[in-house]
C-alpha cells in the first residue's frame, strides 16, 4: 500500500453516525457524528462537518470539527478549516484564515499514548 493511499472515503452527500476505527488513511467530505479512533490519518475535506470524539495519529482539516481532538502527531489546519473545542497534540500546523476556537494542549509524543491523559478530557 503506497503511504498517500487512502484506504476510505465518505463523499459529499453522506451522513454517518457511530463509531470509526480505521489504519492508513481516511478522507470525510460527508458528515460524521460519533466517535473516531484510528492509528493512522484522518483527512476532513472542506465541506466536511464532524461532530464528536477525534483520536488519530494525524488529523488534516480543511472543513469542520466540534468537538475533542486528540493526534498523537499533528494537526495540520488549512486556511478553510475550523476546529471548535479542545484540541491535544505534540505539533500544530495552522495557515492563515484557519479558526480554532477552544483550548489547546501541546505535549510530547511521548506523553500522549492515550487520548484520556490530555488535561482538558478529565474535566
Amino acid at each position: 500500500m503506497a503511504k498517500d493511499e487512502i484506504n476510505a472515503f465518505l463523499g459529499v452527500g453522506t451522513s454517518y453516525e457511530g463509531k470509526l476505527k480505521f489504519q492508513g488513511s481516511v478522507r470525510i467530505d460527508g458528515e460524521f457524528y460519533g466517535q473516531i479512533d484510528a492509528d493512522g490519518t484522518l483527512i476532513v475535506g472542506q465541506e466536511a462537518r464532524i461532530e464528536g470524539q477525534v483520536a488519530v495519529a494525524s488529523l488534516i482539516l480543511s472543513g469542520l470539527v466540534q468537538g475533542q481532538v486528540v493526534a498523537s502527531t499533528k494537526v495540520v489546519m488549512h486556511k478553510t478549516a475550523r476546529l471548535q473545542g479542545s484540541v491535544c497534540s505534540p505539533c500544530m500546523v495552522m495557515e492563515d484564515g484557519a479558526v480554532l476556537d477552544g483550548e489547546v494542549l501541546m505535549t510530547k509524543k511521548e506523553e500522549l499514548s492515550a487520548p484520556q491523559e490530555c488535561r482538558f478530557l478529565e474535566e
